[in-house]
């Protein structure tokens, strides 16, 4: 599969929808400002307000924007431990570990992934002791766990992600 952006500045083989230069910009504006007014996401990205709320409303009902959240610092937020585990899952117990993860404490993500384990999952607990209780008696009592391993993590930065902003200047240098 290429690795070089179409002409729509989406990827070639992606089923995604098509996002225009507007739709773009206001995704970039809110992953800037999630808290901004729709009136001031509408003079930024230079649409009326009843275009900045239809647009927000479509993007919203297709799934592109998944919700609106707030993004804590874990440390300051009291939970100073954070560790990736990988997990090795018996064969179609995808769902039934995928159910029980869900529900415990201090697990904030995980996923199903390809290669030499099956879900990684990414906690974050006040400390070691509260990490190894979620490890050792939360995560491997789950039916279908065979095994799993855990990467303390040390430090964390944020990654450039999608350009989103180079969309959001193009509209802008349009007008």
């Amino acid at each position: 599969m290429s690795t070089e952006e179409g002409a729509d500045g989406g990827w070639p083989g992606r089923s995604a929808g098509r996002l225009d230069g507007v739709d773009r910009a206001i995704i970039a504006e809110l992953l800037r400002d999630g808290r901004i007014s729709v009136r001031a996401l509408a003079e930024r990205v230079h649409i009326s307000r009843a275009n900045a709320y239809a647009r927000l409303t479509r993007l919203t009902d297709d799934g592109v924007i998944a919700g609106f959240s707030v993004e804590l610092a874990p440390e300051k937020a009291g939970l100073g431990t954070s560790a990736y585990v990988s997990v090795t899952i018996e064969q179609n117990s995808w769902r039934a570990v995928s159910a029980r993860l869900q529900d415990i404490r201090y697990v904030e993500h995980f996923a199903m992934v390809g290669g030499d384990y099956d879900v990684l999952v990414l906690v974050r607990a006040p400390d070691n002791a509260a990490l190894r209780r979620v490890v050792l008696e939360r995560i491997q009592d789950i039916p279908g766990v065979r095994a799993t391993r855990t990467w303390l993590v040390f430090d964390e930065a944020r990654g450039r992600g999608a350009d989103w902003d180079r969309a959001a200047s193009e509209v802008r240098n349009a007008d």
